[in-house]
């Protein structure tokens, strides 16, 4: 009798331990002020599918571009005890206490095209100093010569990267002016960008070029060049390869060119390299570089949505 009850307490002992360890699954926190955005939108849905297919609980936060919000966030989710962090977008730079507390607490911490600093495991993005010389070299080779218009928001690391490349390239210009400079807004960027397109374009009739450091802005200045019936003077580049953007490529709108950015892939990416640091392997590489293509008229029939 003592023999069988003494094999039901194993068993029961052994079947909790077992719904136990199921019941532990990973806890990830996504946290970033750029959900909004298709992009980062497009990326963490990716990284999202791709981690729950791995078992593990994820939670977005989204602070609708409110950084202060965003560092308390970090706090509060550091609290909770999760087992990652993923920023998604944002600037690390804003973050360091949050990121050194998350390494106090055993937390790692990972960027999806954030940007890299010590204290992080790694960083996925695109080469953003390649992706302005695709879309800036474009752009002012197309026009040859004349006055162009700067879309920034050098508050994103990897959109300033973009910002300190067409500066480079078009300072080198003697035959190209930067008229005018905008930082656009965020959340709302292309309406944002619409509103200050319209105002420059009265102090700046003659322009030949707008350039956009990601597609929103260059849609909302594209529809402000097209509302001012000068859609066949002024031309737009922007970067990502959004839906719209490509949709507006195919139409003829003023949007010229972009540079596709391989979103989804960022987010698979990032559910690698978390698993390797998991069974604890090291990452692959500290900043790792999703795939990019350079899409115009010519080749833009092959990357819409079928």
């Amino acid at each position: 009798m003592r023999k069988k009850i003494t094999m039901l307490l194993i068993l029961t002992l052994l079947f909790t331990v077992s719904v136990t360890g199921l019941a532990a699954t990973k806890k990830i926190a996504v946290l970033t002020p750029y959900l909004q955005s298709v992009t980062t939108n497009t990326m963490i849905k990716s990284f999202e599918e791709k981690a729950e297919a791995q078992g593990w609980d994820v939670t977005v936060i989204d602070t609708k571009g409110n950084f202060n919000a965003l560092a308390n966030r970090y706090e509060d989710v550091i609290a909770q005890q999760v087992d990652a962090i993923v920023m998604g977008m944002g600037d690390p730079n804003q973050l360091k206490k949050q990121i050194q507390l998350a390494n106090e607490a055993g937390i790692p911490v990972f960027g999806g095209d954030a940007g890299y600093i010590e204290g992080m495991e790694m960083n996925v993005t695109s080469n953003n100093y390649v992706l302005a010389a695709q879309n800036t070299s474009y752009l002012l080779n197309k026009i040859g010569k004349g006055k162009v218009v700067k879309l920034y928001h050098s508050a994103h690391p990897g959109v300033h990267k973009r910002e300190i490349i067409f500066d480079a390239i078009a300072n080198s210009r003697e035959e190209i002016e930067v008229v005018a400079k905008h930082f656009v807004q965020v959340p709302g960027p292309i309406e944002d960008a619409r509103k200050a397109m319209q105002s420059i374009l009265l102090s700046n009739p003659d322009i030949d070029g707008v350039w956009a450091a990601w597609d929103e802005p260059a849609i909302g200045a594209a529809l402000a060049i097209k509302q001012a019936g000068k859609e066949d003077d002024i031309a737009v580049v922007g970067i990502d390869g959004n839906s719209q953007a490509l949709e507006m490529i195919a139409d003829g709108s003023p949007i010229k060119a972009t540079v596709k950015q391989n979103f989804t892939a960022m987010g698979e990416i990032l559910v690698e390299q978390m698993k390797r640091v998991f069974n604890g392997q090291e990452v692959t590489d500290k900043i790792i570089y999703a795939p990019a293509t350079l899409i115009t008229d010519g080749n833009v029939d092959k990357f819409l949505d079928k």
